[in-house]
């Protein structure tokens, strides 16, 4: 009988197509016992209203969420039925007490232009009720205007005192723009700078000033809308009560998620002063598997202002891994730390192939490429044109064939070879 045709790397429904994957199932704790309902668990802003934001680009916004009841909320799953919207993956189950609070990151990145909206829901366990949040965003093909930076995180300021970041919007288009005025929502935050209206000739810029005044303790957010640019600037800040300098490391836990062994994943995290300036003089990880990638030391934090740090995650093994990362400053809660975990996964390469005429399967065999004496892989006939190989191993390179077998038992020959580099 034929054998299955030729092994190549096209994805055809004719061909024989590989690929890598990563292969991970996670077991999360949830504390028994639990049980709030809807009501318990509040959200502010109510609505979160993303204004025109270009195809292509993204805006972020944060949605606060409190536990305002009388037990602890065991949030076990966040849903979000437009594509338009997204929310980054954090570790599941999130369990609040009484009081407690976490801060969500959504994210509105249009792929077309007009208005869309949707739902953020968030589960909660045992009582499988739901908390619904209504989302909502204009995408536009190009803005008039963009302002740089689009967000501003102020992180932590002492009550009583004020920190203030320049943004600069700048004309995209050939011919003049008016900017018409500003709508500024949230009390803790004022804009200064030009007075209005504006007129920006094609490719010019003006710069304002946000500043950050907080009035109580905690986070607070608020927003710019520029008239005539269709440019929303979205502002987040956290008043503190600490009169001397602090240093604050947000998220203050790094999730990396599921990364491939022997491959490397990297992260964001914000370093802020608050109270004064920081001179950062060192960092340390707790384990070798996480480390800090391109920082120099020592560097100075300004009072209010804030840097972003990469950090990178490098499994040596399958399986959860956990550490910190210390920031020691002459801040006074020095050393600052976050929190690191991530899943190491095996690679696995996933096979397909073009079906043979009157084959009742087929078996599929690897050996590894330097030194190849064909081994069967499957334990019993696969009677299906696709296999998912989970026994390989990372930095080894394999070379793969497939026969088919009639229904009289007869075996054909080998398939043309493919070679696979796992990672």
């Amino acid at each position: 009988m034929r054998p299955p045709q030729s092994v190549t790397r096209s994805r055809s429904y004719r061909s024989f197509t590989v690929a890598i994957i990563s292969v991970a199932v996670l077991l999360s704790f949830v504390p028994p016992n639990l049980h709030a309902d809807t009501a318990a668990l509040t959200n502010w802003p109510t609505c979160l209203h993303f204004r025109n934001v270009a195809i292509g680009q993204t805006e972020t916004q944060l949605l606060s969420l409190t536990n305002n009841g009388q037990g602890s909320v065991s949030i076990s799953a966040i849903g979000v039925s437009n594509s338009e919207f997204s929310v980054p993956p954090m570790s599941m189950p999130i369990v609040l007490a009484p009081g407690q609070s976490v801060d969500v990151s959504v994210l509105f990145a249009p792929t077309t232009a007009g208005w869309v909206s949707g739902q953020l829901s968030f589960t909660m366990t045992p009582s499988n009720s739901t908390l619904s949040v209504p989302i909502m965003g204009t995408g536009v093909t190009a803005q008039a205007a963009t302002a740089s930076p689009a967000s501003i995180a102020f992180a932590s300021v002492g009550v009583g005192t004020k920190a203030t970041t320049p943004v600069v919007l700048t004309n995209n288009q050939p011919w003049k723009l008016t900017l018409s005025g500003l709508q500024t929502m949230g009390a803790a935050f004022s804009v200064s700078g030009p007075t209005f209206p504006v007129i920006l000739g094609g490719g010019q810029s003006v710069t304002l000033n946000v500043t950050f005044a907080p009035q109580s303790l905690g986070m607070t957010f608020g927003s710019a809308f520029v008239g005539g640019a269709g440019v929303n600037i979205t502002f987040t800040g956290t008043g503190t009560s600490a009169a001397s300098s602090q240093l604050i490391v947000n998220p203050g836990s790094l999730n990396f998620g599921n990364v491939t062994v022997g491959t490397t994943g990297v992260t964001s995290a914000t370093l802020s002063a608050s109270g004064g300036n920081v001179t950062v003089s060192s960092a340390t990880s707790s384990s070798s598997q996480f480390a800090l990638q391109g920082t120099s030391f020592p560097l100075t934090i300004p009072a209010g202002q804030n840097i972003l740090v990469n950090v990178a995650f490098t499994p040596q093994s399958s399986g959860t891994a956990s550490g910190t990362l210390s920031f020691s400053s002459n801040a006074q809660n020095s050393p600052a730390a976050g929190s690191l975990a991530g899943t190491g996964v095996m690679p696995c390469v996933d096979l397909a192939w073009s079906p043979a005429e009157n084959a009742v399967g087929y078996n599929l065999y690897r050996c590894v490429a330097a030194s190849c004496s064909y081994t069967k892989v499957n334990s019993s006939l696969d009677q299906d044109v696709a296999f998912t190989d989970n026994g390989v191993t990372p930095g080894q390179t394999y070379s793969y064939v497939a026969t088919s077998v009639s229904s009289s038992g007869q075996e054909s020959g080998y398939s043309s070879a493919v070679e696979v580099a796992v990672p």
